[in-house]
């Protein structure tokens, strides 16, 4: 039999929300799978629809540089969250985005790059030096234009171009660039509050909408819904789900009366010109890295006698 830890069922705790029970009988029932876990709560109505929107557990700053037609953002982390108000850093991680801007996004160039007669690698650990703290170059990714604008967005600013979450925007487009960067700049926003895995629904990982689709079949299933039933709340359920996770079919945060696309369409009539989103990127500082939290586990082992 699989032993059930007490991380894991944090893990899942903090992934679901569900209670500390009902994770370690899902995990029980599950082998210990994590996703196979989740599945088994969304199923039993017991958890929400799984966000991959990451837990913050790292400091530093996300910096985003822009050139013409094109946009790169950084994340540079760092042990403590004075770090990110130091001029220092805050200098640091300016230098690396213009770096990237110019070299591309592979971490490895950007730490191979010269800045003067030094690295981009030197310049880091001699302001380690400085500060007295270790600091890392974790990611970058970059976007470009043929034609049209690169917009962004900082959120929790604390300097222009650094902040806690990054968001850059492709927009494709022979219009007005005044409308493309004020639409560009909306959708940024929009993409740093809502948080979309994808553009539409083509470009969702299939095997998503698979495990998505099994998911709502189940549970109707459970509920004793008939097979012509079940395939109709299926169909609902993805459209539902589509609304959710995908950008162009979101409520636009700033009227969410109408779509992100349908918000596309009357820009394009203000631009002249077609739109097209070509692409997004948004870092939120330390999403996906674990730090321990004091003794969790112990808790956990104790309230629930996994161990």
């Amino acid at each position: 039999m699989m032993n059930i830890t007490a991380s894991m069922v944090k893990e899942l705790r903090d992934k679901t929300g569900a209670g500390m029970m009902d994770c370690k009988a899902a995990l029980s029932e599950s082998g210990g799978d994590l996703e196979a876990a989740v599945d088994w709560l969304r199923k039993k109505g017991l958890a929400k629809a799984a966000k991959k929107a990451g837990r913050l557990a790292a400091e530093g700053l996300i910096g985003i540089a822009l050139g013409a037609n094109k946009g790169i953002v950084v994340e540079v982390n760092s042990e403590t969250d004075f770090v990110a108000r130091n001029d220092l850093f805050q200098g640091l991680v300016k230098m690396i985005a213009d770096v990237a801007l110019n070299v591309g996004a592979d971490v490895a160039k950007i730490l191979a790059a010269h800045v003067g007669d030094r690295t981009v690698a030197d310049a880091i650990a001699e302001t380690v030096a400085k500060i007295g703290e270790n600091m890392t170059l974790r990611r970058a990714a970059g976007l470009s234009v043929g034609q049209g604008v690169v917009a962004s967005y900082v959120h929790n600013s604390v300097t222009d171009g650094l902040g806690r979450i990054g968001v850059i925007v492709a927009i494709e487009s022979a219009g007005k660039s005044e409308e493309l960067n004020t639409f560009g700049r909306k959708v940024a926003m929009h993409v740093a509050s809502a948080n979309p895995q994808a553009l539409d629904p083509a470009a969702l990982d299939p095997a998503t909408i698979e495990r998505e689709k099994n998911v709502l079949a189940e549970k109707a299933r459970g509920q004793g819904k008939p097979a012509a039933v079940v395939d109709k709340i299926v169909e609902s359920g993805l459209r539902t789900f589509y609304k959710e996770v995908c950008l162009l079919d979101q409520p636009f945060i700033f009227d969410d009366k109408k779509s992100v696309a349908q918000a596309l369409k009357e820009s394009e009539a203000r631009a002249g010109a077609a739109i097209r989103i070509a692409g997004f990127v948004r870092y939120a500082l330390g999403e996906g890295i674990d730090r321990p939290e004091g003794d969790f586990g112990s808790e956990v082992a104790a309230l629930s006698g996994v161990h």
